[in-house]
C-alpha cells in the first residue's frame, strides 16, 4: 500500500512539475510559458493570425519591459498550441511610456545610466518576423532623436496610423 501511494504521488508530482517548467518554442530566451496538457480552448493551428499590438506600457528602466516580453509570450503560446511560426504575423505600434524601449544602448544609457535591457528581446522578436514600429509623434514628444532608435525598429508616422492601417487589413488589435 505504501509503495502504491508513493508511486501515485510521484507520478502526479512529475506531471505537475512538467507543467511548471518554462518553455520557449519560438522566442528562445524570453516569453517563457507553460504547457497546459488539459486545455480544451486552444489556438486553431490551421488559422493564420494577423495581430497588431498597441504597446504603450512602460516600467522600471532597469528591467525588461513586461509588455514587450508579453509579445514573446503570445508568440510562444500560439506555437505551443500548434500554430506554425509562419502563420502568425505581428506588428508592434510602440508609443507612450513604452517609447524608451526603442532606444539603442547609447541613447538609453545617456538617459537611464544602464544599457537597454530590451535589446536582446527586440532582436529575437525581429528574427521571429515581428515588425517593430515606434510612433514618430512619441519620439518627438519624448525628445528622442531618430539616430538613437535601435536599428531593428521602424519609425512610423504615428501609433494611430499604424493601428488603423493594419486593422483595416484585418489584423486583430491587442493592447499591452
Amino acid at each position: 500500500m505504501r509503495i502504491l501511494l508513493i508511486l501515485l504521488f510521484s507520478s502526479s508530482f512529475g506531471s505537475l512539475l512538467a507543467q511548471t517548467i518554462y518553455q520557449h518554442p519560438v522566442i528562445k530566451n524570453f516569453g517563457g510559458i507553460y504547457a497546459i496538457d488539459d486545455a480544451t480552448v486552444v489556438p486553431d493551428a490551421s488559422q493564420r493570425y494577423d495581430i497588431v499590438i498597441d504597446l504603450l506600457s512602460g516600467g522600471d528602466p532597469n528591467q525588461l519591459n513586461s509588455s514587450l516580453n508579453n509579445v514573446a509570450r503570445m508568440i510562444n503560446l500560439h506555437a505551443i498550441g500548434g500554430v506554425h511560426p509562419d502563420s502568425i504575423h505581428v506588428v508592434l505600434a510602440i508609443h507612450g511610456k513604452a517609447t524608451s524601449v526603442v532606444l539603442d544602448d547609447e541613447g538609453y544609457e545617456s538617459r537611464y545610466k544602464v544599457k537597454n535591457p530590451n535589446i536582446k528581446l527586440i532582436n529575437e522578436l525581429k528574427d521571429a518576423g515581428v515588425k517593430l514600429t515606434v510612433c514618430g509623434q512619441s519620439l518627438i514628444g519624448r525628445k528622442i532623436d531618430p539616430d538613437e532608435v535601435n536599428e531593428n525598429i521602424e519609425i512610423a508616422t504615428s501609433m494611430l496610423t499604424t493601428v488603423t492601417t493594419y486593422n483595416s487589413k484585418g489584423y486583430t488589435l491587442l493592447k499591452f
